[in-house]
């Protein structure tokens, strides 16, 4: 996939410039040990025009996560909101994805950064799964434990795990990987978080181990709106045998309904699930229709 042309525009170091030949320095602690942070965030042409999906609760993340690891920043909401508007019409785009990423000064000491430079590019970007529903397997590879790092930050050399699982579940030939907590307590997805229904009842893992994601929250305000009951819990993977359907959320995976998980089908079709529902909710939400559906 290309993510920038010759006439491609980024934000960097303070002012717009081509994406191709800019740069940032190879001595960055964010290059040399994944000490940056990043948000993923979708644009959408909405029947009132291009409108950036919860801008303000991305940048609050990318905020408060620059705050957790003591990264120095000092770009307010509004201003963040308005530079990525910007990006997305120096680039004509519409309907895309928006990539802000913080990186940290020259430092090969391990020790916090005293500077750090924003960077905003955007690019098409569909639905991270390219077909309807996905096969998922469990990962080898554990979330981090939240006594090791900050969870809750979306940390650049988090997702090096990340990478691990998918390319594990790959090569087992799987279309994606679930991930597991310490304890052995089924987290989220590599990059997504993850929702499974039994019996009329939505279940996603609490907050500690996960990274408390945006979509999610989305999700949970869709179900409370429409009265679809949603409960957080610890959960083993044997109690996926018995799912009735399971889904991943996530701005770049938006709601990705799952077909199997290790092989064995989820017990409903998708276009009957509780997650059916709630992905046409969320479609809907985010190209700013209503989302009013009749649960029968």
């Amino acid at each position: 996939m290309k993510y920038y042309t010759e006439d491609s525009i980024i934000f960097l170091d303070g002012k717009f410039q081509p994406a191709k030949g800019a740069a940032a320095s190879l001595f960055s602690q964010t290059m040399h040990y994944g000490y940056g942070v990043f948000e993923g965030i979708r644009a959408y042409a909405t029947i009132h025009g291009t409108k950036i999906f919860k801008p303000y609760e991305h940048f609050e993340r990318l905020i408060m996560s620059c705050q957790l690891l003591n990264i120095p920043f000092n770009y307010s909401l509004e201003e963040l909101t308005q530079l990525s508007y910007q990006v997305l019409e120096k680039n004509n785009l519409s309907s895309a994805y928006i990539r802000p990423l913080v990186i940290t000064g020259e430092n090969m000491a391990l020790s916090g950064s005293q500077e750090s430079t924003l960077m905003i590019a955007t690019w098409k970007w569909p639905k991270y799964f390219s077909h309807k529903e996905i096969d998922i397997c469990i990962s080898s590879i554990e979330r981090p434990n939240p006594k090791s790092t900050k969870v809750d930050a979306k940390t650049c050399g988090q997702y090096v795990h990340a990478i691990l699982a998918s390319n594990e579940a790959r090569q087992r030939g799987f279309d994606e990987a679930l991930m597991l907590d310490a304890n052995g307590f089924v987290a989220q997805g590599p990059g997504a978080n993850f929702f499974f229904e039994k019996n009329g009842v939505l279940y996603t893992a609490p907050q500690g181990n996960i990274l408390p994601g945006i979509t999610r929250q989305t999700v949970i305000e869709i179900c409370n709106e429409m009265e679809i009951p949603v409960k957080e819990k610890f959960f083993k993977p044997e109690e996926l045998l018995e799912a009735d359907s399971a889904f991943f959320c996530g701005t770049a995976t938006e709601i990705s309904a799952i077909r199997s998980f290790e092989r064995h089908p989820m017990h409903k079709p998708w276009p009957s699930s509780l997650g059916s529902i709630v992905q046409q909710a969320y479609n809907n939400m985010v190209m700013e229709k209503s989302f009013a559906y009749v649960i029968v």
